[in-house]
């Protein structure tokens, strides 16, 4: 059976104890501030390894998300949300009028959310990068755009 990596997300920073409590039940390693974790779990599927890893430590921890921790072939990664019982039945509610599945209507509406955040993003960029040609040509802007996104963070400036 395959080991899927899924990132846990969550909803406040451990503290040391609650980290080591919970490294005891099932091998996870932390970022620097214990707000996210990685563990391997193994299952058929990712949405069963999330299913698993949810159930074996969801008391024992304050769980946001889980997500798979790459990418599968096609690019997607698995979000695994648990909603509150309200949540629940308001989602019900939109997916039947849409007529799809609860889990479709989320993955559709997010795709919506994410493209229209990308196409923002890009508008702003593109306006901002308009105002910068306004006041310099493109020979000095791009060597000032290629320092700029090679320079180190809190390095000095050369």
């Amino acid at each position: 059976m395959p080991h899927h990596a899924l990132e846990i997300t969550l909803t406040r920073p451990l503290t040391l104890a609650e980290l080591h409590h919970a490294a005891r039940t099932w091998p996870l390693a932390a970022n620097h501030d214990a707000t996210r974790l990685i563990a391997l779990q193994s299952a058929k599927t990712p949405g069963r390894a999330a299913h698993r890893l949810r159930r074996r430590l969801n008391k024992r921890l304050p769980i946001d998300v889980i997500t798979t921790h790459y990418p599968d072939a096609s690019g997607q990664i698995l979000l695994s949300l648990v909603f509150p019982p309200a949540t629940r039945t308001a989602l019900n509610t939109a997916a039947d009028r849409a007529g799809q599945s609860p889990e479709r209507f989320v993955q559709l509406t997010l795709r919506r959310a994410l493209a229209q955040h990308a196409s923002q993003e890009s508008d702003r960029l593109d306006q901002a990068v308009r105002h910068l040609l306004a006041h310099t040509t493109a020979t000095h802007l791009l060597p000032a755009v290629g320092r700029a996104l090679t320079q180190t963070p809190g390095a000095p400036h050369l």
